[in-house]
């Protein structure tokens, strides 16, 4: 008995320490993130997220950044030229290549994904960030 009991708060152990896990990487992403935001994207994109109106979209509760993280990912890997839809508004702008290496975007993408009203708790993974290319 006492043997299965172990097992069991073992098992319980497991499955909570799990999460916590997960979330302590979120967190140190999201960390490393905000520096990386504000050393490159902050110009365009504004500290606040809110971007500028017409020219830069906002990262704010921004659905094309939640719906479409691929895209994300793509737009700061490769940069992005032609128009998109953020938030029911057009963007025709353009963004250059980040020139960051892909950890620095996957930190990134964690950060902004849960920052500016943003709510994301899944990891963006630096394997997820390598597996974008350019030509998709």
């Amino acid at each position: 008995m006492k043997v299965v009991a172990g097992f069991i708060c073992a098992a319980i152990y497991g499955l909570i320490s799990l999460p916590s896990s997960q979330n302590d990487e979120l967190t140190k992403s999201i960390s490393r993130g905000k520096q990386i935001y504000t050393e490159n994207c902050i110009t365009c994109h504004l500290g606040n997220g809110q971007g500028v109106k017409g020219t830069f979209p906002p990262l704010a509760n921004a659905d094309f950044l939640l719906k479409y993280p691929e895209k994300s990912i793509h737009a700061i890997k490769f940069g992005l030229q032609g128009a998109i839809q953020v938030n029911n508004e057009t963007y025709k702008g353009a963004m250059p290549p980040s020139g960051l290496e892909d950890d620095e975007i996957a930190d990134v993408m964690n950060y902004i994904r849960n920052a500016f009203g943003n709510k994301n708790s899944k990891l963006i993974t630096i394997k997820a960030v390598a597996d974008i290319k350019e030509k998709q």
